[in-house]
């Protein structure tokens, strides 16, 4: 199974692009011990502008600290860092790298073990009607582990409790004005969605989401200001 490492970067204030040049420059440094780049991300709602979130993919064992050793090197622009191995559910089913330009939401959820299958199958179902309606990409569903580093809090997780599991949703829409669409449905088939999607909340102890745009995108940089 892949292990994937999301890693969050404080960098230097006006500096987070040249950070981010450094991390895409590293990626090959992870090759030698199955490691590779699955993106990287710039805050656009709800984070800090001099924040970037990275993703790496392991087909080896690999625990959050080499990664992160691996990844970010010594720069003198990254003030802190926090990483947290994950491994996937329903998606990815394989480590192929986002590549479009969108608005990218990281949403983490605590919920309760026995409500993890209900949660899946929500999920499951809701997924296909969601990227139908809002020409959307649903790119990851991971279940987080406890391996991490950095500070208690740092990777936006609250303390977990025995019993429950946290997860992150990694979702793409081609921009806000599809985010804000996404909430509203029109029609009987879009309410069946949001229904479906909505009841997850009702599953889950707490979650929380931001939104980014994808500094590795193949087809076109995001040059806007959002923070």
């Amino acid at each position: 199974m892949t292990t994937y490492i999301h890693h969050r970067i404080a960098c230097a204030p006006r500096r987070w692009r040249e950070a981010a040049d450094m991390l895409a420059r590293n990626a090959a440094a992870l090759a030698p011990t199955g490691g590779a780049l699955y993106g990287l991300w710039r805050s656009q709602i709800g984070r800090p502008r001099d924040e970037v979130v990275a993703i790496t993919a392991w087909s080896s064992a690999v625990t959050a600290g080499t990664a992160e050793a691996l990844l970010l090197g010594t720069h003198e622009g990254i003030e802190a860092a926090s990483s947290l191995a994950m491994h996937p559910t329903l998606r990815p089913h394989q480590a192929t790298p986002p590549a479009r330009q969108g608005n990218y939401a990281f949403r983490w959820f605590v919920t309760p073990e026995q409500h993890w299958e209900a949660f899946l199958a929500l999920c499951a179902e809701g997924w296909p009607g969601f990227e139908a309606a809002y020409d959307s990409q649903v790119i990851g569903l991971w279940r987080c582990t406890q391996d991490r580093t950095g500070a208690a809090g740092a990777d936006l997780l609250p303390p977990v409790p025995p019993g429950a599991i946290a997860s992150l949703l990694l979702t793409r829409r081609p921009d806000l004005a599809m985010w804000e669409r996404s909430k509203l449905p029109q029609g009987e088939s879009e309410t069946a969605v949001r229904d479906a999607l909505s009841r997850r909340y009702d599953l889950c102890d707490w979650t929380v989401v931001c939104t980014t745009t994808l500094l590795t995108a193949a087809d076109r940089a995001d040059h806007a200001r959002w923070a």
